[in-house]
């Protein structure tokens, strides 16, 4: 049995690999550069093109361009009105920032339960978890698989509500033949560099309403609404808002980039399907489910450890693998178990059972367009290296 590097071994690659990287290219960078010795490098007309574009790819009137996916999730919730007395269901298994946008409104984001085949919000808990104070559901399509927006969309027009696709991890992605930024109230994007497509930092948010666009514009300046748009000197703020906007710049980098969406959407899929084919039938990791119908996003790939066959936990595991310059991580902490939401709102464990039990158990591999085929097996055999040594 191979040593781990962990105990003195010899690393399984020479040099770290990291989970994720961004894919910048010639012509990104040329767009940036024009976009810079432009008239305009903020509030001009290249952010409206980004804007047109993104709406045409997702089939939708509207895309409203933002500072980052954060601001992207604030904007949607101040449109939506959401504010003191209302609550909004989201997951627990997600970054902290789709939840802290509804404190930001001064609402309280309560928490259901995940399905523990797909990793997504479970319909049937949204469903046990709404009281009359629920405004709004923030689905989140995690590490870049659709969520059941079918049931999630029927349950929201029985009672009233909106729902806010968290899209971060899925924009490429299509729900039975329907694109990402199509199958919500309003969609958020972000454009961080570890996702399908960047501008550095920056988000959007994606709607087919004329009457939530208009607030989200509002919104990303200052709260801003123009009376009368041939005298701009002449404004009012009916409810503040922040500065959100994105510069020009990055909406040439990001225009630059969504024309290659598709292939490196491509290379992602073809490399996560390659770890499944070679991960499936592991007796040490299950594989979440990839329903029917569904293009997953692959923002992230993610399995789930079968403790039962290793004599480490998660995070030993983990360790290991870093150990052999494998940069595996875990997405996410649930959000209930951080202080703030233990303190301000009293959530404790036992919540949500089954994302605490998968929480346990998750994590997430390398996996971004510049990888290679042998950087994928170097991860492989890093993998059988470490469950090699703690195995049962």
């Amino acid at each position: 049995m191979e040593k781990l590097s962990l105990f003195g071994g010899t690393p399984s690659r020479p040099t770290p690999l990291p989970y994720a990287h961004q894919t910048i290219e010639a012509d990104d960078l040329a767009a940036v550069t024009e976009a810079l010795a432009s008239d305009w490098i903020t509030q001009g007309p290249t952010v409206a093109r980004f804007e047109r574009a993104l709406a045409e790819r997702a089939g939708v009137k509207h895309a409203v361009v933002v500072a980052n996916g954060t601001a992207a999730l604030h904007a949607a919730c101040w449109a939506a009105g959401l504010g003191p007395g209302d609550d909004a269901i989201t997951t627990p298994l997600t970054f902290a920032a789709t939840a802290n946008a509804v404190v930001y409104q001064g609402a309280r984001p309560v928490f259901a339960d995940i399905d523990g085949a797909t990793l997504n919000i479970d319909p049937d808990a949204v469903k046990r978890t709404a009281t009359e104070r629920t405004r709004a559901i923030l689905s989140v399509d995690f590490a870049g698989l659709p969520c059941d927006y079918d049931r999630l969309l029927r349950l929201a027009r029985e009672h009233g509500w909106l729902v806010i696709a968290d899209a971060a991890h899925s924009f490429g992605g299509a729900f039975v033949g329907r694109p990402v930024g199509a199958l919500a109230d309003m969609t958020t994007l972000s454009f961080h560099p570890v996702k399908l497509i960047t501008t550095g930092e920056g988000g959007a948010v994606l709607t087919d309403r004329d009457d939530l666009a208009e607030r989200l514009r509002m919104m990303r300046h200052h709260g801003i609404r123009y009376a009368d748009p041939t005298r701009p000197w002449r404004y009012e703020i009916p409810e503040p808002g922040n500065n959100y906007r994105l510069t020009d710049f990055q909406s040439a980098l990001g225009l630059s980039q969504l024309a290659k969406l598709e292939r490196f959407w491509t290379r992602r899929d073809r490399l996560a399907r390659r770890y499944r084919e070679r991960l499936d039938g592991s007796p040490f990791l299950e594989l979440p489910a990839l329903p029917e119908g569904l293009r997953h996003g692959w923002h992230l790939f993610v399995v789930l450890l079968s403790l039962d066959r290793l004599t480490a936990d998660r995070d030993t595991v983990l360790q290991a693998l870093r150990a052999e310059n494998i940069g595996a991580t875990v997405h996410y902490p649930l959000v209930y178990g951080h202080p703030f939401y233990r303190e301000r709102f009293g959530y404790a464990a036992g919540l949500c059972p089954v994302a605490e039990t998968v929480e346990a158990r998750l994590v997430t591999l390398p996996l971004f367009p510049a990888m290679t085929e042998g950087d994928q097996d170097d991860v492989l055999r890093a993998m059988d290296k470490v469950f090699a040594h703690y195995a049962r």
